[in-house]
């Protein structure tokens, strides 16, 4: 019987760290350069603050679940969107920070800066005032070089205020910009409890509370204008109607008072039963009037009760830290990667 004899290989740790011992003036000489080219690199780049809000949205609607809404909320799971009448629900509001609109609707927001030196609006704000880390500007000069030579030119206007912008058709560097401010902007939804939480991040502090509030504002009135819309028309509606009686109210008083005043001390058939009929249509006037001026007060009562409310678990507040860039953390793991691809080269022919 044949026996195959395999040779197995093992590696010599001991002979590892003695031979990264002995090139340990190569490691200082690595680390030093490392050092210095991640310091060049990091501390030029802007910092950055964020902002955080959070909110308790008011559920509408009878729930068709019953009690399994409340079970399935427990174990993670939201089935009260589908129950109520509302289109929008807490899950979807996220979607709506995509929406063109609703991000060219924050554009007109007034914001100043923590020193009091530039006080704009938003859109002018990021479309003229970030600052940029000036080494990566030899990248971006090369990037959009390279981009002109491809792309046809932009015929579409820029917008150069706010008020410019239509979100149904954008200039290039115009939806560019709007990317960059949905960058900033996030918003998450628990599924548990349905709490919306907003974050803003930018580059000044005083924007991004002001960016934080403004946009929680924002949402409200948005979600308020689709929540309401159809109790607002309905209001519309009946107000006119309510107006249009009593335009006929006052129109049959009118001619009442005058055949009244104009055959006094008469009693004939013929004015008795005119004036009864003039009386008849007075009271039918009145008893419109007085449907439609119920009907109009149920409908305001009624966009009341559409209006939902909101409750702020968390305000804005002015952040004191920067959330980053962390320029200890990227010096470090600069290091240690630096440190562990050297090693691989030192070593590397113990284990291949």
């Amino acid at each position: 019987m044949e026996t195959n004899n395999k040779e197995q290989q093992t590696i010599d740790l001991g002979c590892i760290v003695q031979t990264l011992w002995e090139n340990r003036k190569t490691f200082y000489k690595v680390w030093a350069w490392t050092f210095v080219l991640s310091c060049i690199w990091i501390l030029p780049q802007p910092r950055y603050y964020t902002s955080e809000v959070q909110l308790a949205p008011e559920m509408n609607g009878e729930d068709v679940g019953g009690g399994l809404s409340s079970i399935a909320s427990s174990f993670g799971f939201n089935i009260g969107g589908i129950s109520g009448q509302d289109a929008i629900y807490p899950e979807l509001y996220p979607d709506l920070f995509g929406n063109p609109e609703f991000i060219v609707g924050l554009y007109g927001i007034q914001v100043t800066t923590k020193d009091g030196c530039l006080s704009t609006d938003y859109f002018t704000y990021m479309k003229a005032h970030q600052k940029k880390n000036y080494l990566t500007w030899p990248f971006r000069w090369a990037k959009k070089t390279v981009m002109e030579c491809f792309e046809k030119e932009d015929e579409t206007p820029r917008g150069q205020v706010a008020s410019d912008i239509n979100p149904f058709r954008m200039n290039r560097k115009d939806y560019k910009l709007m990317e960059d401010v949905m960058k900033k902007i996030n918003c998450a939804v628990d599924k548990k409890n349905s709490v919306i939480t907003i974050t803003v991040k930018d580059q000044d502090p005083l924007v991004c509370a002001t960016m934080a509030d403004s946009v929680k504002k924002h949402l409200q009135d948005f979600i308020i204008r689709y929540r309401t819309s159809k109790a607002k028309e309905d209001v519309v509606h009946y107000q006119q109607m309510r107006d249009n009686a009593e335009h006929e109210y006052d129109m049959a008083m009118a001619a009442y008072s005058r055949f009244c005043d104009s055959h006094q001390n008469i009693i004939l058939q013929s004015f008795q039963s005119e004036r009864d009929k003039l009386e008849n249509n007075l009271a039918l006037k009145q008893n419109a009037l007085t449907a439609m001026e119920t009907q109009l007060q149920a409908t305001k009562v009624k966009l009341q009760e559409k209006t939902p409310a909101f409750t702020t678990l968390k305000i804005a507040t002015v952040p004191v830290k920067p959330a980053g860039p962390k320029r200890m953390l990227f010096v470090l793991g600069m290091l240690i990667l630096a440190s562990t691809i050297k090693s691989y080269l030192i070593i590397r022919k113990f284990i291949l």
